[in-house]
């Protein structure tokens, strides 16, 4: 095979082959304590992970979290507002990428607290991650996902 065809091969592969598509990343905002470092950590898993997180410090988180109609003992240590729903919490991104998919009904989803191994958290996973569903017409919350 000679250089000039070659050349031409490679150009013609290139052009018929289809070329990998980049999705565009998954717009949200994040609110958080300001003095929380965790949710640092979270929002910087999210990035890794195909997002484009906006960080916002606000001392209103629960009234935000309770806004979005996630009940006081279900709240996590930050509240994410994503493809319109709420995501409380150090939720794993592939729960967020199946609830974006899924698009039920719900006002959307949490992680109550801060377990240990979680994305953001530091340590190792000791359980599996509940993640549960909210509403807003105040209906108790069920389990969405665990992992």
């Amino acid at each position: 095979m000679n250089r000039r065809t070659f050349c031409l091969g490679t150009a013609l592969t290139t052009l018929v082959l289809p070329l990998p598509v980049f999705a565009e990343p998954i717009k949200a905002t994040l609110y958080k304590n300001p003095q929380c470092s965790c949710c640092e950590g979270y929002a910087a898993y999210l990035r890794q992970n195909g997002f484009d997180v906006e960080v916002k410090p606000t001392n209103d988180l629960a009234e935000i979290s309770q806004n979005a109609g996630v009940p006081a003992k279900y709240q996590g240590c930050h509240t994410m507002f994503v493809g319109g729903y709420v995501v409380d919490g150090h939720v794993p991104a592939d729960v967020v990428r199946k609830l974006l998919s899924e698009r039920p009904q719900i006002a959307g989803i949490t992680l109550p607290g801060m377990p240990t191994g979680s994305p953001g958290m530091t340590g190792p996973k000791t359980q599996k991650f509940v993640i549960y569903v909210v509403t807003k017409e105040g209906k108790a919350p069920t389990i969405y996902a665990s992992v």
